[in-house]
């Protein structure tokens, strides 16, 4: 293997990580997450993206943003609400390779 190939294409760490129920922070848990991961991992396969991997992660340390994810190697964040925001990072991010704007998250939030 060259310093070039790699086994996946795409990380995605998913954040799951929980606090207890009023935490000023919030959590990403208490937003969907685990349940939306679980969505987004199913698609990932159905849409055949072989190259990418869905990781769950403790804490992202955005909770006030969640739920959150970061795709690697771009190291581009996103906020999600839904299964409809899932749909539309994959396919516009992983597929396309294009930034899906209105969900990233800059560095400054």
């Amino acid at each position: 293997m060259s310093d070039t190939e790699h086994f996946y294409q795409s990380h995605i760490f998913v954040c799951q990580n929980e606090r207890p129920d009023g935490h000023p922070r919030g959590c990403c848990q208490a937003a969907g997450a685990t349940r939306l991961r679980n969505y987004m991992k199913v698609r990932v396969k159905e849409l055949g993206i072989a190259a990418a991997r869905v990781n769950t992660a403790g804490c992202l340390d955005r909770c006030e943003l969640g739920p959150v994810m970061v795709i690697y190697p771009q190291g581009t964040w996103y906020r999600y609400d839904n299964q409809d925001d899932i749909d539309e990072i994959l396919q516009t991010h992983l597929i396309e390779g294009r930034v899906v704007d209105r969900l990233q998250l800059q560095p400054d939030q």
